[in-house]
């Protein structure tokens, strides 16, 4: 059979990946571009770790910055490029593999050609899909070397809707769906979705991985694997990893002939066109690992919508101290690593919401890593980490530690709690001084004591506390304008009675004279 004729995505694939080798501007702007070319885009599998590594820095930065809003990006053009030059890129790489040319068809082409796909209008990411095994006639059933059995079924068909991926290493986590269009498991990554879509006779052997790559999304320590199966609930169909085949990435978590045309005006109408993702659900998700790579954040200009936080100010500052403020620790650090990259995912979603954080509702399975997770705070505790016992402490002053878990009164897990605090803050850890001065200042767990919250505040102040050294020296220039004030009027009062004397004084003599 002939080849079928070319669609409007194979001529724009092909125009990005020549506009990015000759280092044209395409119609837009790509978000990232330089940090793309330092990833050295070979067209190899071992690129696409390069991309997920990649992935995986945007994320956290994007984080740490406040703007890790998936719909707010993706009315931005330059971040829309980026994620369908990445799709397109995945699709070289995929397609190189199977010694074929990419083929590319738009939601209209997979509606035409698949009518069992249940496609979403509104889904940024199915709206365009490659087709990877022969170009011969895209309408004959899956090829024999594909890697299934069953080829009626949706997952099976040679398809790959490449900006699934990219969407979960961006942007998935605990509240944050990603429902595939075929009905399978997104990954989280290109190198694992295109790992899983190779041909036979590649896929059974193993891949040679770029040795300098800094983050490897598919590596395991073994005191990973133990904890991720400690965390894990068995035979739990709602898990809160099920979207991510690796277990680290759930704890916690990548033409030059006249044809192509005037390709970046094709590209700018086509790809602004898209639609974007809204339906938002709360349900299992992987979150993408840290990754190593270092490069310039591009900011994205976002209206901030104030709402009450569920979570009280002084645990919030907390959580942000023990992200920010680095303290040296000697012991139960890898315990204390494994055990946030759980909780953060928790209080992730707790963020988000607008409501008390006590009125947020999990599933069992999800509880059942929590409280994993906690455990694995208890052992970096009671090995010494201060770190480990302020953010146990917030959970029991919270009521939702391992003691209120155990059905104990509240009160006990309250003290429970303050005595983590004591025990940090006695470790000259700045960030536990400066949440007992807090505390005391507040009543908070314990009775109000002014005095004794100005000792802490001093000591978390002396132990490099910036914000507590600054509230210090406000004291302080208080206290000495107090004091000025004081003797200031003092003094006036000095003044006001000698001059009354003196009148006195001088009517007398006027009298008397």
């Amino acid at each position: 059979m002939s080849a079928s004729p070319l669609t409007p995505l194979d001529y724009i694939a092909a125009g990005y990946w020549q506009d990015f080798l000759a280092r044209r501007a395409v119609a837009g702007g790509i978000a990232y571009e330089v940090d793309l070319h330092h990833c050295s885009l070979d067209e190899s599998l071992a690129s696409l770790q390069r991309i997920d590594t990649l992935l995986s820095q945007i994320r956290r930065n994007m984080v740490k910055a406040g703007i890790w809003d998936e719909v707010t990006l993706l009315k931005d053009e330059r971040y829309r490029n980026f994620m369908v030059f990445l799709a397109f890129y995945a699709g070289r790489v995929l397609a190189q593999q199977w010694q074929q040319s990419p083929r590319w068809f738009g939601q209209f082409e997979l509606d035409a050609r698949y009518p069992e796909l249940v496609l979403t209008t509104d889904d940024f990411y199915q709206h365009m899909a490659m087709f990877y095994v022969a170009d011969t006639d895209v309408n004959t059933d899956v090829n024999t070397d594909v890697n299934t059995e069953n080829s009626s079924d949706k997952g099976t068909m040679p398809l790959f809707f490449a900006l699934e991926p990219i969407g979960v290493r961006l942007f998935g986590h605990i509240d944050r769906a990603f429902k595939s269009a075929q009905g399978i498991q997104v990954a989280s990554g290109l190198y694992q979705a295109v790992s899983a879509r190779l041909p036979k006779a590649v896929n059974h052997q193993p891949h040679l991985i770029d040795a300098t790559i800094a983050d490897k999304p598919n590596t395991q320590t073994a005191n990973e694997k133990a904890f991720i199966e400690k965390v894990s609930p068995e035979n739990s169909s709602t898990s809160l990893y099920s979207n991510s085949k690796s277990s680290i990435e759930m704890a916690t978590n990548q033409l030059s002939d006249d044809k192509v045309g005037n390709v970046s005006s094709i590209a700018a109408t086509t790809i602004t066109s898209m639609p974007l993702a809204k339906d938002i659900e709360i349900t299992n998700a992987a979150v993408a690992p840290i990754a190593a790579a270092t490069f310039i954040l591009e900011p994205v200009k976002t209206t901030p919508v104030a709402k009450n936080s569920p979570t009280p100010e002084m645990f919030s500052q907390l959580l942000t101290e023990l992200h920010e403020i680095e303290v040296t620790q000697t012991t139960g650090k890898t315990e204390y690593k494994q055990a946030c990259k759980v909780l953060d995912q928790f209080e992730r979603h707790i963020a988000k919401q607008e409501k008390p954080r006590q009125q947020v509702v999990f599933s069992e399975a999800h509880l059942q890593a929590k409280q994993q997770a906690l455990l694995g705070l208890e052992d970096a505790a009671n090995a010494g980490n201060s770190a480990a016992m302020l953010r146990l402490a917030m959970y029991e002053l919270l009521g939702e530690g391992l003691i209120a878990n155990e059905g104990a009164d509240k009160g006990v897990g309250i003290a429970a709690g303050v005595e983590w605090v004591k025990q940090a803050a006695s470790k000259n850890d700045s960030r536990a001084q400066r949440l007992m001065s807090k505390m005391y200042y507040q009543g908070v767990g314990v009775t109000q004591d002014l005095e004794i919250g100005k000792y802490w505040l001093e000591q978390a102040a002396e132990n490099g506390h910036i914000e507590a050294a600054s509230l210090v020296s406000q004291w302080q220039q208080a206290q000495v304008l107090i004091n000025s004030q004081k003797q200031e009027q003092h003094s006036l009062k000095r003044y006001q009675l000698l001059f009354a004397v003196i009148i006195v004084i001088a009517l007398l003599i006027i009298i008397l004279v």
